[in-house]
Order: C-alpha cells, then sequence, then structure tokens
C-alpha cells in the first residue's frame, strides 16, 4: 500500500506534536512536511526530535516549501492560519483536514468554496467519541423536544482563545436542527443579573477556562422529576490525531468536496 504522504501545520506545538507522533506510528502514512509560523521555536529542526527520532522533515515557515511533496494538510491551528494555508492547498490539489476553530461565517464560505478544487474533511471535533456522542444528541434531542431545558457546559484549558468551543457550538447545532430551530434563534451565551424566565426554546451555553483541561463537554436535558446527561470528556489529544488519520484515509479517494466526521464514520442518516 502507498503511505499517504502528510504535512503537519503548526508542527512546534502541542497537537502537532501528537499528530507527528501518530504519523510516524502508522504503517500506511509519512510524515512529508511540517509547518510553524517563522517566529515558532522549532523552525529549522527536525519535526520528530521531540519523539528522540530523525523524520528528515524540517520545520518551514515558507508553505510552498512544506506542502511540496505532501498530498494531505492537517491543521489545527488558528482560523487566520489555515485560511491562508487553504488557498494554497485549493490552488495546488492537496487535501486538508481541518480541526480549527473559531471560524466566522466568511471563513466557513471560503472553505466551502475551496472544496470545489480539492477534498476537505472540516469537523471542529476529530474525535470518534465525540462524533458518536454527536449521534446520541441527535437521538435525545428528538425524544426530549417538549419538556425538557438544554443546557451545554464546556471546559478547556486556560489557553483556548474562543468560546463557546467549536464542539459545543456543533453539538448545540445538531440538537436545534434535530429540533427543527436554528441555534443562531435559540442560543443564550451568557446569562447575568435579573433574566426573567428561562425560555423553553432556547439552547444554554456555559464556558469554563482552566488549568490542563484538554476538552469536558457535557449537555444536559433537564426536564420536571429527571435529568439526563450525555457527556464526553478528553484526558489527551491523541484522539484527535487518530481521528485526523481516519479521516486522510477516508479522503484518499476523494478528488473535491466538503466533508465532516459523521461522513467518515458513517453516522449519516
Amino acid at each position: 500500500m502507498n503511505q499517504m504522504k502528510i504535512a503537519v501545520a503548526g508542527a512546534s506545538g502541542r497537537m502537532g506534536h501528537m499528530l507527528i507522533e501518530a504519523i510516524e506510528q502508522a504503517d500506511d502514512a509519512r510524515l512529508a512536511g511540517a509547518l510553524d509560523v517563522a517566529a515558532a521555536p522549532g523552525i529549522g529542526t527536525d519535526a520528530a526530535a521531540f519523539l528522540g527520532k530523525t523524520s528528515g522533515v524540517l520545520i518551514e515557515s515558507d508553505l510552498a516549501t512544506s506542502l511540496a511533496n505532501a498530498e494531505f494538510l492537517i491543521d489545527f491551528t488558528r482560523p487566520e492560519g489555515t485560511l491562508k494555508h487553504l488557498e494554497y492547498c485549493a490552488a495546488h490539489g492537496v487535501k486538508m483536514i481541518i480541526g480549527t476553530t473559531g471560524f466566522d461565517d466568511a471563513g466557513k464560505a471560503a472553505i466551502a468554496a475551496a472544496a470545489k478544487k480539492t477534498a476537505i474533511m472540516f469537523a471542529p471535533n476529530m474525535s470518534v467519541g465525540v462524533n458518536v456522542t454527536m449521534k446520541l444528541l441527535e437521538l435525545a434531542a428528538r425524544n426530549f423536544s417538549h419538556g425538557y431545558d438544554i443546557e451545554i457546559i464546556e471546559a478547556h484549558h486556560r489557553h483556548k482563545v474562543d468560546a463557546p468551543s467549536g464542539t459545543a457550538l456543533q453539538m448545540g447545532e445538531v440538537i436545534a436542527a434535530a429540533l427543527g430551530r436554528k441555534l443562531d434563534d435559540v442560543a443564550v451565551y451568557a446569562r447575568e443579573g435579573v433574566t426573567g424566565a428561562r425560555d423553553p426554546s432556547s439552547i444554554g451555553f456555559a464556558a469554563i477556562r482552566g488549568g490542563d483541561i484538554v476538552g469536558d463537554h457535557t449537555v444536559l436535558f433537564a426536564g420536571d422529576g429527571e435529568r439526563i446527561e450525555i457527556s464526553h470528556k478528553s484526558s489527551s489529544r491523541v484522539h484527535y490525531a487518530h481521528g485526523s488519520l481516519r479521516a486522510a484515509r477516508f479522503l484518499r479517494d476523494k478528488v473535491t468536496g466538503l466533508y465532516d466526521m459523521q461522513d467518515v464514520l458513517g453516522l449519516k442518516n
């Protein structure tokens, strides 16, 4: 089997290290490029040095150099960086696995447009467990459509820059769609002071930031006399890396198109 030639954006960071380690351990993949910003501490060093190994791939800040030998780019960086990478990948036929969160509507539209030129898997969370949880939430929402208040609580490390998390927002979108609503119409992101009684059609969000929490998400369906909680808790980023490789395998035979992890896992109806 030909190995997938994969480049990693943000190669000096925690998630970049997880991705590089997963690629190095996979029989069907090899590291073909490592990309980071010019000020990153790892620039010019071997991308696998943190593992005590030599990959022969240096961490570069030049996009063309980093992607010269790559078929795929896995990107968990920031929206502004990802959109820059997206433009290059669309022009050169490099497939993308995008786990970056915090895109505005214009950013999401740019991803959709680029998918007409190359194959893209875009999901706010690559975890298989999280995406199975999404399916459970869809089922729960359909059955708890009346008489249950819905709240989404998420917790992440102190360095996370966006809130609510992309995963929490996706959970809200899945639930709202199952209820025949639009999340923008029913989401409540903050409560303070005298707020009045809770609108029963609303979906509430609460965000916690602190310490080194990798990512916890709980959806609460609170009814009269009972509560149902559906939770996913991450203790490591390794499952994001393994999900990303699973996404790359899914894209191998795709030329163009926009997909998500529900497509990868065959969870769509």
